[in-house]
């Protein structure tokens, strides 16, 4: 794999970055055991970028992902967290989770996107982590709080980045519009944008993804699976798109996405993982993964020859718009 730039302040990526959201029991539960040996598996894979936040789990995704990043070199792994949700006491107690996390806890989210809340976030993170610091912030999930994160915190952000608290930070959100509002009207540097670019869908290639190369902006891609509709070779029933059941029009266009891949001898999680990657302003793709084996395959993928003529085909098919940057093409085979 070849390492990318990530920001503008230095941190370099591979092309495979680990997300730690299923590691924190995101719908149903994973054992310890079972997570530290899917981020051991990430690590011997060659994977140096991880991302967590303080809503995965409860804070489950910090500790595990702390426990096992604290056994390696500081310098050889980049970090992200995302701020915007703080954990508080839960004055009823241990309670079930309500948001998808399979967990039991005495804690509770509290948005709060001001740069006090920023701050305490971030100290809160690091505490869970066991770590002294992270490379990379994301407001995350801002939707219904834009001035919120305009006036509170993206400018804690900037100040921390000044400071040299963090080297870069940004937005993670599941939509592309306003990580573009974001990108043109703060000074981050990277995004996460989580399922709006992919090879079901391409609607990033209007807003986000033009502002990000205007603002020498990275993009990391996650949800490039769309929630589990791209992530097998053919969809099976009850899969699920942005984690709802998939309908029989998405069935039907990811079942013609396949059909082109077989037609080529490539799988479809094959051609989703790498398809991302064409655009110059992905740095990296993030995708996450319950168990050792998962990750092993999710490697694999990145290492898959696609032909030029697959990207072509999915082209003149209508499947994927014209307008979209090819790997092949950026690869020059």
């Amino acid at each position: 794999m070849t390492a990318r730039r990530l920001g503008r302040t230095g941190l370099q990526v591979e092309p495979y970055a680990f997300g730690v959201a299923p590691l924190a029991n995101l719908g149903r539960e994973v054992t310890d055991d079972d997570a530290a040996a899917a981020l051991d598996a990430a690590w011997t894979a060659g994977v140096r970028y991880f991302d967590t936040a303080p809503h995965y789990g409860l804070g489950l995704g910090e500790r595990r992902l702390g426990a096992f990043l604290a056994t390696k070199p500081r310098e050889e792994f980049v970090l992200s967290t995302k701020v915007g949700r703080i954990l508080v006491d839960n004055p009823r107690g241990v309670e079930p989770d309500d948001d998808g996390f399979d967990v039991r806890t005495s804690l509770l989210r509290r948005r709060d996107y001001t740069a006090d809340g920023v701050r305490r976030s971030l100290e809160d993170s690091l505490e869970r982590m066991g770590l002294d610091r992270v490379d990379i912030v994301f407001v995350h999930d801002p939707d219904d709080f834009y001035r919120d994160a305009m006036e509170g915190s993206f400018p804690a952000l900037d100040e921390l980045r000044r400071e040299g608290v963090i080297a870069s930070y940004g937005a993670g959100m599941n939509q592309s519009a306003m990580l573009a509002d974001f990108v043109l009207n703060t000074d981050l540097d990277v995004v996460m944008c989580a399922g709006r670019y992919t090879l079901l869908e391409q609607g990033a290639l209007d807003d986000l993804l033009p502002a990000a190369s205007t603002r020498n902006v990275s993009v990391v891609a996650a949800a490039v699976f769309n929630s589990g509709l791209l992530a097998r070779d053919r969809p099976v029933a009850g899969v699920t798109f942005d984690y709802a059941p998939a309908s029989a029009p998405l069935l039907e266009r990811v079942g013609a996405l396949a059909d082109v891949c077989e037609s080529h001898g490539v799988t479809l999680p094959a051609a989703a993982l790498q398809f991302t990657l064409g655009h110059p302003s992905v740095a990296t793709v993030c995708t996450g993964a319950r168990s050792a084996d998962q990750v092993q395959r999710n490697a694999s993928l990145f290492d898959v020859k696609i032909p030029a003529a697959l990207w072509a085909d999915l082209v003149s098919s209508g499947l994927i718009r014209a307008d979209s940057p090819l790997p092949a093409v950026a690869s020059g085979t």
